[in-house]
């Protein structure tokens, strides 16, 4: 019988690990060999191109499309998007924003905005968030979702994300729609002419069926 397989690199997104414990748990076999990586989006697109994950989960946008489709045309990676959503805001539940309907960006700039560091590549098209910490006063870089969580409670930060729908995140904080005249595209990478294992087809699956639309709840 065949053992299972399968591994995925994603930026830092809830949903996909909500994704990723569906396919664990509908898996029937007695023995399985699964793998999720966290990690910066370069080294999410080398994942994919050498072959240390099946699927890659990155977004595109306005500003990262153009160099992003560059680099992967030249690994022989295609992008299927999966949703598109417009950028929520994410506060803590006491913050002085959080009970608005919508925030503006320059509403903002009194409060410290949170991104993730991506190592060696801080090109902008590889940031995680749609509005790069350059464009803020006060900015602090992170390697991990449990940072950000507490640096956003501690003080009073906020971060950037799409709101796609996930159950699993930190109660204590909210998204406010983030009035700004751009939009998220989530989507998977993979190695081109490669067709997906019953494993990476499952995954993709879970996240276009559950997790498609944008809520109250973060995708970070």
């Amino acid at each position: 019988m065949r053992r299972p397989q399968f591994a995925v690199s994603c930026q830092h997104y809830a949903f996909a690990v909500e994704a990723f414990m569906e396919v664990v748990r509908a898996c029937a076999a007695e023995s399985y060999d699964f793998t999720i990586r966290e990690t910066v989006t370069s080294e999410i697109i080398d994942d994919v191109a050498r072959h240390r994950s099946e699927i890659g989960l990155i977004y595109l946008s306005r500003r990262n499309e153009t160099p992003l489709r560059k680099i992967l045309h030249r690994e022989e990676l295609e992008f299927e998007e999966l949703f598109a959503a417009k950028p929520h805001v994410f506060l803590g539940k006491k913050h002085p924003l959080a009970k608005r309907k919508s925030v503006k960006p320059d509403e903002l700039d009194g409060y410290p905005y949170l991104t993730y560091e991506q190592g060696t590549e801080n090109a902008l098209y590889f940031s995680e968030e749609i509005m790069p910490a350059i464009d803020r006063r006060k900015s602090i870089r992170v390697r991990d979702r449990a940072t950000m969580t507490k640096l956003v409670l501690g003080l009073n930060g906020f971060t950037v994300a799409s709101g796609a729908h996930c159950k699993t995140y930190n109660e204590d904080i909210v998204s406010v729609p983030l009035k700004m005249d751009d939009e998220i595209r989530v989507g998977f990478i993979r190695r081109s002419g490669i067709p997906l294992s019953a494993e990476g087809s499952a995954f993709v699956s879970v996240v276009r069926n559950k997790f498609a639309e944008p809520s109250a709840k973060p995708a970070k």
